[in-house]
C-alpha cells in the first residue's frame, strides 16, 4: 500500500507538466527555425507570443516543488526527483528563449533575401531537436544510457557549428547589409549550438536523478 498517495500523485503531476513544457519547447524551435528558411515573419511572431506559455510552464513546475519540498517531507532520492525537475525546467525555459531569439532575427530580416540557402543551421536545429526529444525519453523512462548518449550527436553539433562558423566568415565583405545579416546567422547557429548544450544539461540531470553521481556530457 502506497503509504504517501499524495506525493506520488504530485510527483506524477509534475513529470507531466514537464514533458507538456518540453513538446513546447520542441515546437517552439522548430518553429523558430522554419520561420527563418521561409522568412515568415508570421510564424516568427507566433515563436515569440508563445514564450509566454513556457514561462507559465517554469512558474507551474517551481511551485510545485516548492509545494512538495515544504509540505510532504521528501527524502533524499526524492529530493533529487524534485530537483532534477525544477533545474529540466529551467533549461527547457533557456532553450524556448533561444527559440524566441531565433524569431527576432527573422523579423529583422523582413523584406529582405537570405544571402545564401540555409543548409548547415537546418541539420545543426534537426540534432538539436532530436537530442531535446532523446532526453525527455531519458527523462519519463529514468534511462541513464540514453541520457550519456546525448554527447555525441552534441559533438555532432558542435562541429557544424564549426563548419557554419567557416562558411559564413568566408561570405564576409565589404558590404554592411551583407555583413549584418550574416553576424545574424552566426547569432542564430550560436544559438542552436547552446540548445544542444542545454539538451545535454538535462542528460546530466537525468544521470544524477538516477544514480546521484554527477557526468559532465559537455567536454
Amino acid at each position: 500500500m502506497d503509504a504517501r498517495p499524495g506525493f506520488h500523485q504530485s510527483l506524477v503531476l509534475l513529470q507531466k507538466e514537464l514533458l507538456d513544457m518540453g513538446g513546447s519547447v520542441q515546437k517552439l524551435i522548430l518553429s523558430s527555425v522554419e520561420s527563418l528558411a521561409k522568412l515568415d515573419e508570421k510564424l516568427a511572431q507566433q515563436v515569440i507570443n508563445n514564450d509566454d506559455l513556457i514561462d507559465d510552464y517554469l512558474t507551474n513546475i517551481d511551485e510545485l516543488c516548492l509545494r512538495l519540498i515544504a509540505l510532504q517531507q521528501p527524502m533524499a532520492s526524492d529530493l533529487r526527483i524534485i530537483g532534477t525537475a525544477l533545474k529540466l525546467a529551467i533549461d527547457l525555459e533557456r532553450i524556448a528563449d533561444h527559440a524566441v531569439d531565433i524569431a527576432k532575427i527573422t523579423i529583422r530580416f523582413a523584406g529582405e533575401e537570405l544571402v545564401k540557402p540555409l543548409e548547415v543551421i537546418p541539420q545543426m536545429a534537426e540534432i538539436a531537436i532530436e537530442m531535446l526529444h532523446e532526453s525527455l525519453l531519458a527523462y519519463t523512462e529514468r534511462d541513464v544510457h540514453r541520457a550519456a548518449a546525448l554527447a555525441e550527436k552534441d559533438d555532432r553539433v558542435d562541429k557544424l557549428y564549426s563548419t557554419v562558423m567557416q562558411e559564413l566568415m568566408g561570405l564576409m565583405s565589404s558590404d554592411y547589409n551583407r555583413n549584418r545579416q550574416l553576424t545574424h546567422l552566426l547569432f542564430v547557429a550560436h544559438y542552436l549550438e547552446r540548445v544542444a548544450d542545454h539538451t545535454t544539461n538535462i542528460g546530466e540531470g537525468v544521470i544524477y536523478m538516477v544514480t546521484g553521481k554527477r557526468k559532465d556530457l559537455n567536454v
